[in-house]
């Protein structure tokens, strides 16, 4: 009976991991995804004539977007990680990563 009982037992999936994307524009960064967990993909777009990147205050990453390009992260660790554009520190955001 106990074998029986481990089969029927299932622990949670994990939530497979999602995509995300934050557009750049009219230099500034657009709405950042509310719900973003470790694991999960961000993809930085911008439509911007100029070079930006989305880097973070604490060092845990940065990206380089020339004018017109993407490129996609992933996110390693949950926190509340606030981000600037390094050739216009007026353009900042932040993002929430949820445990």
């Amino acid at each position: 009976m106990p074998v029986a009982a481990l089969l029927l037992y299932a622990p949670p999936a994990a939530a497979a991991p999602r995509n995300h994307v934050v557009i750049i524009d009219k230099m500034k960064f657009g709405p950042v995804p509310a719900t973003v967990r470790p694991g999960d993909r961000i993809t930085w777009v911008n439509r911007d004539v100029f070079r930006h990147t989305a880097t973070a205050r604490n060092g845990s990453f940065a990206v380089d977007l020339p004018p017109k390009a993407k490129a996609t992260m992933v996110v390693r660790a949950a926190g509340t990680i606030a981000f600037v554009c390094k050739y216009h520190p007026g353009m900042t955001g932040v993002l929430k990563v949820a445990k």
